[in-house]
């Protein structure tokens, strides 16, 4: 649900990146909030379509991403997740697999690669962590050195950067619904903004001074606004169906274990006493074919008896 900054309503990021973020005049929001994460100057020449990025009935309410060219031919995603997905970290990694495949054509130099980010916004407790933004790379560490493999001078020179892992994709993991603090830093105010919808005042990270003004929910017209709402109710009602269908799996699953122990119970229980009885009677001296004849135990489960 939209909140409240000194009266203003601002419309949810997510709807924003499917609806505002994709006009070039509006481009300056998502540059800024690039910016601020990746701690350099973000310029985007344009907006790409992909495979990687194309919804079906569920993404519609559940994620929207936006894919970026930026003015060094490298592509960036952007990604909002808003439920749980347990194999979200492997989602992230087949939207890039499938991103650099797409752009490189058959036949053309392995140097034409192109650098991937993967920033993922998510509203949900992502694996076990106590950070708020996290940075993945892909580094080589020697096994026994212990020391990082570096590029040639020459590799450093076709390539122009410095690092192997500048080659690589790199993923930003932003769990936003974990921010419960002021905000402090340019980046923690864009995760305040993320995470509550509301852009204080004094705030002055890159990319919100543009969001006060074109993210603001009264600049949308009445069937707009209408779908929006929607959108709104309808990422709730996807919460609600998750969230029961997950509770009733489990109540599901514990009638079934329960079910399955009591009959295992009732199986062990009887071979426990069937064997308690031939244990007596191996006892008595009562011969063993006689013993198996009763019990419908074998020759060597009879002898295996203390």
């Amino acid at each position: 649900m939209e909140t409240r900054d000194g009266g203003t309503q601002y419309i949810r990021f997510d709807w924003a990146m499917k609806r505002l973020l994709r006009q070039k005049a509006n481009f300056g929001v998502l540059e800024g909030f690039l910016t601020t994460l990746l701690g350099e100057k973000i310029k985007i020449e344009r907006l790409l379509e992909s495979e990687s990025n194309q919804e079906d009935e569920y993404d519609k309410y559940n994620r929207v991403d936006i894919l970026a060219e930026d003015s060094r031919g490298e592509l960036l995603i952007v990604e909002v997740q808003n439920n749980s997905e347990y194999t979200y970290f492997q989602r992230i990694l087949f939207g890039v697999s499938k991103l650099l495949t797409e752009y490189i054509n058959r036949g053309e130099s392995y140097a034409n690669v192109r650098k991937v980010y993967s920033v993922n916004i998510v509203y949900f407790a992502l694996g076990s962590g106590k950070d708020l933004v996290y940075h993945g790379k892909t580094e080589f560490r020697g096994v026994n050195k212990g020391d990082i493999l570096e590029l040639t001078p020459f590799q450093r020179q076709q390539f122009k950067v410095d690092t192997v892992s500048q080659l690589y994709p790199e993923y930003y993991i932003l769990k936003v619904n974990d921010f419960n603090r002021v905000a402090k830093t340019p980046l923690e105010e864009w995760i305040y903004f993320l995470n509550t919808g509301v852009i204080p005042s004094d705030a002055s990270a890159p990319g919100l001074g543009d969001a006060r003004e074109i993210l603001k929910l009264e600049r949308m017209g009445k069937d707009e606004l209408r779908a929006y709402y929607r959108h709104l109710d309808n990422i709730v009602i996807l919460r609600d169906n998750i969230l029961t269908e997950r509770e009733e799996g489990i109540a599901e699953g514990m009638e079934k274990g329960i079910a399955k122990g009591r009959e295992e119970g009732i199986a062990k229980g009887r071979e426990e006493g069937i064997a308690e009885v031939a244990r007596k009677m191996k006892r008595k001296g009562i011969p063993d074919n006689m013993i198996a004849e009763v019990t419908g135990l074998s020759a060597d489960e009879i002898n295996a008896l203390d």
